[in-house]
């Protein structure tokens, strides 16, 4: 079932705390909250649903070749942001709020957090005041983006690694 929310998006699925938002225009999809989420709160758990020995644009890095897609399926509609609402814990496979979610807010999160070196780099349009312009991985950051982001475990350890 479908429910046009927008002239330019419709709610294509619900899924408890969160729904996925399809843009008519652009053809892309986006993980919406549902309902209000305050910071810190676990929004969701997650597994692997799949795990990769090469990376796509829907996995999360776990390991140096160890690329996992997402159990829930739907929480790959999560999009990048320089200014992230949301951060995969891969450690202890939980979605995490980094500050607060209203209804319909989109949930982001900060694509180099979970990945070294992105498989497909492209040009950051999200219009934060801290926005990188080009994502390609936590291996390409300064030490300024370092200090404003958090990271999984895996990439706390290569950032410490490659100093």
């Amino acid at each position: 079932m479908t429910t046009i929310v927008s002239p330019t998006s419709i709610i294509i699925s619900h899924h408890g705390f969160a729904m996925v938002v399809l843009n008519t225009t652009t053809q892309q999809h986006a993980l919406h909250a549902a309902q209000p989420i305050a910071e810190g709160e676990v929004i969701s758990f997650f597994n692997a649903k799949e795990t990769l020995t090469r990376p796509n644009y829907l996995t999360i890095q776990i390991g140096m070749q160890q690329h996992i897609t997402l159990m829930p399926e739907f929480l790959q509609y999560i999009n990048h942001s320089c200014s992230p609402n949301v951060f995969f814990d891969t450690t202890l496979m939980q979605l995490i709020c980094l500050k607060p979610i209203a209804i319909g807010d989109e949930l982001r999160f900060f694509y180099p957090s979970t990945e070294w070196q992105m498989d497909q780099p492209f040009v950051c349009n999200c219009g934060a005041n801290n926005c990188l312009q080009l994502i390609q991985g936590a291996a390409y950051l300064s030490n300024s983006a370092i200090a404003q982001h958090r990271f999984t475990h895996f990439i706390m350890q290569q950032l410490a690694a490659n100093k």
